[in-house]
């Protein structure tokens, strides 16, 4: 139905009937082929063999649809083979980061490019952030969206919509960040007009939801230290908080991927995942393995051999996802007890945010140079440190300006 052929690169829509879905049904996707080499790209679409015989001359609504959809999707995958041809050279690695950045015809068939290159680099939480965009567009539009459908008044009334369905303007303001990264793109190659740009001052700036933060003083995280129930599994969670919060407010996704090997000359080497794939340079983070960091280790870790993790939660065969899923589960079960021992020490709710808080204020607050500071929590430019640290301060001065007045 769909074929093109130019320098030795064949592009088709095919049916991939290797593998069915629950409901019988076959991916649609784009295979390109090159010196015998194939490469499939996914279209989102799925369909029957009775379906597929039938779309190239299908009246039916549903299927012209579909139709269009896979036209879409294939014409954005030739756009950028007939560009990097152009240019010589063709590989699929160059095709590869063109459809994951290419804005395409569509608003719909940038988010698929998107979400498939946000897989093949395990970024698997920003991919699925994407895929709930992709859902939500199709349901607020009922169609594909052109670049210049996305104006102020859209963003205003999509706003509304996503607000109807009792979304925070913390979920609403990252997907509208999705949403002006494919606007970006769209504009840096020539999709849409400097004027048709909905973003910025005097059209439509994205609203910040309440970013709650909160960081214990060194005395409150000392009664965290001391705090026992005599039970192992609180014990467990809170020496994990505790590993967090000494090495730099590690993530729990960096810390289940902490490897033995990661160990050297008396310190914890780790590159946050966060942005592992988005910043230019390796940014390696190095945190003190102190006697209490090796104690935590020695009671909760692996027996230490150069390949192994040092924490049991991963083996080593799992795929991102899965990952992810262990990462989420760990995550749940620490905040859970630590929830449990801030009601115990009254100091309210503690997750494992507070201790990557707790971790930059105390130190900030003992008078730690703010450079150091951004380079251990892996901040790319003093800025970032600066506004991480802007709200703690506001609470500090918040908290002295009482000293004013109690007399």
């Amino acid at each position: 139905m769909f074929r093109f052929s130019k320098d030795g690169i064949t592009i088709a829509a095919i049916l991939d009937n290797r593998k069915a879905n629950k409901e019988e049904k076959y991916p649609v996707k784009i295979r390109v082929t090159y010196k015998r080499i194939r490469k499939y790209y996914s279209t989102g679409k799925n369909l029957g063999v009775k379906e597929w015989d039938l779309l190239p001359d299908s009246k039916s609504r549903a299927l012209r649809e579909v139709r269009e959809s896979i036209a879409n999707s294939f014409s954005l995958v030739r756009s950028n083979v007939e560009a990097i041809a152009e240019k010589g050279g063709f590989s699929f690695d160059a095709l590869n980061v063109r459809l994951g950045r290419a804005a395409g015809d569509t608003v719909n068939s940038a988010l698929k490019a998107r979400i498939q290159n946000l897989k093949r680099e395990d970024q698997i939480s920003t991919m699925q952030l994407s895929e709930y965009l992709l859902k939500s567009l199709e349901l607020f539009s009922n169609r594909d969206l052109d670049f210049e459908n996305i104006t102020v008044d859209w963003l205003k009334k999509y706003e509304k919509f996503l607000l109807g369905k009792d979304k925070s303007y913390t979920t609403i303001s990252m997907q509208m960040r999705i949403i002006r990264t494919l606007m970006n793109q769209a504009k840096r190659d020539g999709a849409i007009k400097e004027t048709q740009y909905p973003f910025g001052k005097d059209k439509y700036e994205i609203k910040e939801g309440a970013n709650i933060k909160k960081a214990l003083t060194r005395e409150q995280v000392g009664q965290i230290f001391h705090f026992t129930d005599g039970n192992e599994t609180t014990e467990r969670y809170r020496d994990l908080w505790i590993f967090s919060y000494l090495c730099n407010g590690i993530n729990v996704a960096d810390l289940v991927k902490l490897k033995f090997k990661d160990i050297k000359d008396g310190e914890i080497c780790f590159v946050r995942q966060k942005t592992e794939n988005t910043s230019k340079n390796r940014r390696e983070i190095r945190a003190s393995l102190t006697p209490q960091v090796q104690n935590i280790i020695d009671r909760w870790g692996n027996k230490p051999t150069s390949g192994s993790y040092i924490f049991p939660y991963l083996k080593g065969k799992e795929d991102a996802e899965k990952r992810q899923r262990i990462t989420k589960d760990l995550t749940k079960r620490i905040n859970l007890r630590m929830k449990m021992i801030g009601k115990e020490l009254n100091i309210g709710d503690i997750t494992t945010y507070t201790a990557r808080h707790s971790f930059a204020t105390v130190l900030k607050r003992s008078g730690a140079n703010i450079s150091y500071i951004g380079e251990s929590l892996g901040h790319r430019d003093l800025k970032t440190t600066e506004n991480y640290l802007a709200g703690f301060e506001k609470e500090e001065r918040q908290k002295n300006a009482g000293f004013l007045t109690d007399f």
